[in-house]
C-alpha cells in the first residue's frame, strides 16, 4: 500500500487537467472528441485513485460521496457507451471544485515529510 499522499497528489493532478479543459468552455468540450476522451480518462483515473485512499483519510472529508465516485468510475469503465456528455460537463462544473478543495485539505492534514 502506498502513502495516501501519492494518491492525493495524483487526484489533484487529474483535477487540474479536468479544470484546464473546463476553462475551454462547454461548446468546445462538446465539439471535441479529443477533449472528451481526455476528460473521461482523467475522471476515470481520478476515481480509481480515490478508491485507493485509506478509509482513515477519507473519513476526514465525510461530505464527499466516496462510494458514488467509485460507482461513477465503474460506469466510465464498463458503460462508456452510455456516458452522457452533458452530465460530464455538469460534474466538471459543479462537483470537481468541491473535490479539489477536499483533496487540498486532506493533503494539508498529513504530516509534512522532511527531506
Amino acid at each position: 500500500m502506498k502513502d495516501d499522499r501519492v494518491y492525493l497528489n495524483h487526484i489533484l493532478l487529474t483535477i487540474q487537467k479536468i479544470e484546464k479543459h473546463r476553462r475551454l468552455g462547454r461548446k468546445r468540450f462538446l465539439a471535441s472528441e479529443t477533449i472528451q476522451d481526455a476528460v473521461l480518462r482523467n475522471l476515470q483515473t481520478m476515481a480509481e485513485s480515490t478508491q485507493r485512499l485509506s478509509e482513515k483519510i477519507k473519513a476526514t472529508q465525510p461530505t464527499i460521496p466516496w462510494s458514488d465516485i467509485a460507482g461513477f468510475r465503474n460506469i466510465l469503465v464498463h458503460n462508456y457507451l452510455g456516458v452522457d456528455l452533458e452530465t460530464i460537463w455538469g460534474i466538471m462544473n459543479d462537483e470537481i471544485a468541491e473535490l479539489r478543495r477536499a483533496i487540498e485539505a486532506m493533503l494539508k492534514s498529513l504530516p509534512s515529510i522532511k527531506k
